[in-house]
């Protein structure tokens, strides 16, 4: 009977952590409701006070599996068998992907950006979130400087900036490039080449 209710647990938690990504990234934290959440999830405002304490702790949770989600799937990624030039494409082209799949994820970090991180910066599971990430490209960076591959005296922090922003702008900036230029990223073309462009100007970057 617990461990049915255990898992009645988690069900309903992972639920309302699901829809509340969605409205959370569809009208950012000012507009989404709790009730709203609430009535999509077939549950009550009383409820998601229960399992998170309010709508800001709610939105923090939010924002903490937003991260969590990407962080294990790089995690996964098997790059040692990889040289260092391959191990970092594919993690590029994985962020690429990652990226252009996950829009709620990057509508949720632009959000978060013009809060200036002010929920971000009250969590205490962030850093250990975000730190094997920096530690997977710095071993990267070490194998490629051992075997002459990458040149360039650059930090893991600077590749995984890089490599961020050039995936994130084209999902975030999307709209506003369609609107001024008439350019669609989107395009299963436009995608096509700026998947490899990415890790081409990584790649290009290291070694000069």
């Amino acid at each position: 009977m617990d461990e049915k209710r255990t898992r009645d647990k988690d069900r309903t938690r992972a639920e309302l952590l699901r829809v509340a990504t969605e409205e959370f990234a569809r009208v950012g934290f000012s507009g989404a409701r709790v009730d709203q959440i609430a009535a999509r999830t077939r549950t009550t405002k009383r409820m998601i006070y229960y399992y998170f304490g309010g709508k800001e702790q709610l939105y923090l949770a939010v924002l903490e599996q937003a991260y969590e989600d990407i962080r294990s799937v790089e995690q996964a990624m098997d790059l040692q068998n990889l040289g260092p030039v391959e191990a970092l494409r594919t993690l590029a082209e994985f962020t690429f992907d990652y990226d252009d799949t996950h829009r709620d994820f990057i509508r949720l970090v632009a959000i978060e950006n013009i809060h200036h991180a002010e929920y971000l910066q009250t969590s205490s599971q962030l850093v250990g979130l975000n730190s094997p990430v920096i530690a997977l490209i710095q071993q990267i960076l070490d194998r490629g400087k051992q075997q002459k591959v990458f040149s360039r005296d650059a930090t893991a922090m600077e590749v995984h900036v890089m490599m961020s922003a050039l995936c994130f702008f084209r999902v975030a900036n999307r709209p506003t490039i369609n609107a001024v230029f008439g350019y669609d990223m989107t395009a299963p073309a436009a995608r096509k080449r700026h998947r490899r462009i990415v890790g081409d100007m990584l790649i290009a970057w290291l070694q000069a």
